[in-house]
Formats: C-alpha cells, structure tokens, sequence
C-alpha cells in the first residue's frame, strides 16, 4: 500500500561513523525505526561543588557530562516480506554486527599489538577507534563514545538468524574538554553548542506576572 502523497518525510535518527583525523565518512548507520524515546543527562561540572566556597559558587569548570541514551526496535520483517536475498540469508546479522564492531578494536589492530608484545616491546598503544556520531536531526548532530550497548533478540528464521531484536545505546558526548579545539570531533562539539545558545535565544523570555511577583530584589 502507498503512502499518503501529502505524508511529510520522516527522518531517521542514526550514526554516522568517520575517520578521527581526516573527518572522512567511513559508514552510515540509520537506525530502522525512530526511537519514542531519548533520555539525556547532565553532570554539572561547577567550581564551587564544595559548600561554603563563596567566590567560586557560580563558576564552571567546563562543559557537563551529557550522556544520551535511546532504545530502538529493528525487524527484518517488511525485507522478508519483499524477498530481500541478504536478510533471508542472514536476518538483522549484518546490522548488529555494524553496530557491535564500533565497541571493537579492529582483528588487526589486535594482531598488531600481540606481535608488539612478542617482540619485547614493553609499550603497547591502545587502539584509536573511528569516530561516532550520533545524529537525531539536523539540529543535533553531536560526536558521542559509545559507553553501553545491549541487544535483545526477540525473533528468529529457521536457521537461527535474529528477524527481530531491541537495541539499548547509551552514549557520552565528547566535549572539547575530552578531544580539544583542533580534533573534527572538537568542531562538532562547538558546532553542537552553538545550535544550543542559538535555540536558546529563540525562546520566548517569561515575565514576573506569570511567577506572581513583581520583582526580585
């Protein structure tokens, strides 16, 4: 059944993986449907935490931790339905697979680290992984680390690929506090603040009546 000619075009929310240096797109993770819901957090990262600390009360050291998370729902039903050769072969594989690779050091990167290590070497360098952003419309498009990941696999075919399946992901955003000015993902970030301070702008200033008083003094 066609839609409604008149139906507004959706967005999805997704991911948008890059190359941490040179900014380059590397994959695009649409999620399949929108979450309902997206809970964000704030750790207040003030000066004056401490009680009693007059002078540095109302100073900040920097950015909040803000974490995201969101849970979706994946079926691989309607490709089924439309014989789709790659979901009948190996259902919501592929995707989860996309999603799970982004919380791994590469096979590579591995194999590279145990040969350091066989060698003699006595520093081993921890694995730079691809940048992540999360993106849930054009006004916010932020770069996170992801920080939990959790699948539920609800449904099945009949060679056990997984057909269904809900998506818990928590994510941290990385501020400049985390990557610095010169990094892309330090771009995003001051990109992703300035969209805040611009919206902000845009709301309609209150006034006392509404408080019932006339003032503070």
């Amino acid at each position: 059944m066609s839609s409604f000619p008149g139906s507004p075009k959706i967005l999805k929310g997704g991911i948008v993986v890059l190359d941490p240096q040179s900014g380059a797109v590397l994959r695009i993770i649409p999620l399949q449907y929108n979450p309902d819901t997206l809970t964000r957090s704030f750790q207040i990262r003030g000066v004056g935490a401490e009680s009693g600390d007059r002078i540095e009360a109302l100073r900040l050291k920097g950015p909040p931790v803000e974490t995201i998370k969101v849970e979706a729902e994946i079926d691989a039903t309607d490709q089924l339905e439309v014989v789709d050769s790659d979901v009948t072969k190996m259902g919501l594989h592929p995707l989860l697979a996309a999603l799970e690779v982004l919380i791994y050091p590469t096979s590579a990167a591995l194999q590279d680290n145990n040969a350091t290590a066989a060698s003699g070497s006595l520093e081993i360098v921890a694995v730079e992984a691809a940048l992540t952003v999360f993106v849930f419309g054009p006004r916010r498009i932020v770069p996170v680390r992801i920080t939990e990941l959790t699948i539920t696999e609800e449904a099945f075919d009949t060679a056990l690929n997984p057909i269904r399946a809900k998506i818990s992901l928590g994510m941290r955003v990385l501020t400049v506090d985390d990557v610095g000015f010169a990094e892309k993902s330090g771009g995003l970030f001051m990109t992703y603040l300035k969209a805040k301070e611009q919206l902000a702008t845009q709301n309609k200033a209150g006034v006392f009546g509404v408080l019932g008083i006339t003032g503070i003094s």
